[in-house]
């Protein structure tokens, strides 16, 4: 549940002190990790907070939850043991068999494998939109859509939708907007008070933002929708452990900061890319030439750290690209501090081979990092050669 009383405060102090209350027994003014499955009950029924199996509740699990509520300025946060294991229960409560989703032509792989491989065996089905076009998603809207899902910025293109806009259609066509804020972060955008109705994140990333905890989170603008996913949450199980969920709420306390740097070193990083003669496109939201630039500017506080690019020497080269770097790590995932680089059609993205979402051979994404900028300009120039 959000609490009410960060509701006026900055991003940055509700960062650091939404869901994080000081601990009445010690004072501790960082939430314990409550290791914990079980709790003494005060006669049958009487709950202490009411706490009662870790399944259903924990309070390390609480105070980020709260947390994320507050970020987002959401009626109800939900932390997951992973960004799919949140998708999972969203869809699972917002959908029954029959149904249609939209989703974007540009997404992250595991979401489209969880629609492609697991929710179209139960009865519902999906079609692709190109979410940054109004008139391509109104097209794929059938009288069963029950569900439009968007990512912006999307993995990997960087392409940009209007949230706003998208809303809109999303009401006059009776579904729920579903935005997946995993790249933005709720410091860059905020899709609630855009007019979604839930926001998915991968914890993972730059919530976490250290590369060592995996964790998924939901948040609903609408008080009622936050209970039927709470009730599901519990129903299905897939929880974030304490320890994960303290993780992750350290990690938000320095969010903002980190945002600031990784988006200050990709734009260098991509102003960079887009002077030199091994590329040929660079998919960034912070360039002018950007398709979506504008519309970033005015729903992100900045255009972020990741950026993909296309090289001039096609597949084979992109590949090589990769090998290359030395500060940039080779692997997937991102968001983390440290910079990593990786080749999503055959590494993150290898699910949408042969789809509407197959990426480009000669496509390479970074995920940059907060190391000094020079040094990630010399290790980039130097793997293109």
């Amino acid at each position: 549940m959000s609490d009410d009383s960060h509701e006026h405060q900055s991003f940055e102090t509700r960062a650091i002190h939404a869901g994080n209350t000081a601990d009445p027994l010690t004072g501790a003014v960082v939430p314990p990790i409550y290791q914990v499955s079980t709790y003494k009950q005060d006669g049958v029924g009487g709950l202490r907070g009411g706490y009662e199996y870790s399944r259903s509740g924990n309070p390390t699990r609480t105070a980020l939850e709260e947390n994320l509520a507050a970020l987002e300025g959401g009626r109800r946060g939900l932390a997951f043991a992973s960004g799919l294991a949140a998708e999972d229960c969203l869809l699972r409560t917002l959908l029954s068999p029959g149904d249609h989703v939209v989703i974007p032509n540009d997404a992250y792989g595991g979401t489209f494998r969880l629609f492609a491989k697991v929710v179209s065996r139960w009865g519902v089905e999906w079609s692709v939109a190109d979410t940054s076009d109004p008139a391509s998603v109104r097209a794929a809207i059938t009288p069963k859509t029950k569900v439009i899902w968007v990512e912006t910025p999307s993995n990997p293109l960087l392409g940009i939708t209007d949230i706003a806009v998208v809303a809109d259609i999303a009401r006059t066509a009776g579904a729920k907007l579903v935005v997946d804020n995993t790249f933005a972060s709720p410091y860059l955008q905020q899709p609630l008070a855009l007019g979604a109705d839930v926001v998915v994140h991968s914890l993972t990333k730059y919530m976490g933002g250290h590369s060592d905890v995996v964790g998924g989170a939901l948040v609903a603008a609408d008080a009622a929708l936050g209970e039927e996913l709470a009730y599901h949450q519990n129903a299905m199980g897939a929880v974030a452990g304490p320890f994960d969920s303290w993780l992750v709420l350290r990690g938000i306390k320095t969010l903002a900061v980190r945002m600031d740097r990784h988006a200050e070193n990709a734009g260098k990083i991509a102003e960079m890319l887009a002077r030199h003669p091994k590329v040929h496109t660079v998919l960034y939201p912070g360039l002018p030439e950007h398709p979506g630039h504008e519309i970033a500017a005015k729903q992100m506080r900045n255009f972020g750290g990741m950026i993909s690019f296309r090289v001039t020497g096609g597949e084979e080269e992109a590949v090589a690209v990769c090998d290359r770097t030395k500060i940039f790590t080779l692997g997937e995932s991102l968001g983390g501090v440290e910079s990593l680089i990786e080749h999503p059609g055959r590494m993150t993205h290898a699910s949408v081979a042969g789809s509407a979402l197959e990426v480009p051979g000669d496509l390479v994404r970074l995920s940059v990092g907060i190391e000094n900028a020079d040094d990630l300009l010399a290790d980039l120039a130097q793997a293109l050669g």
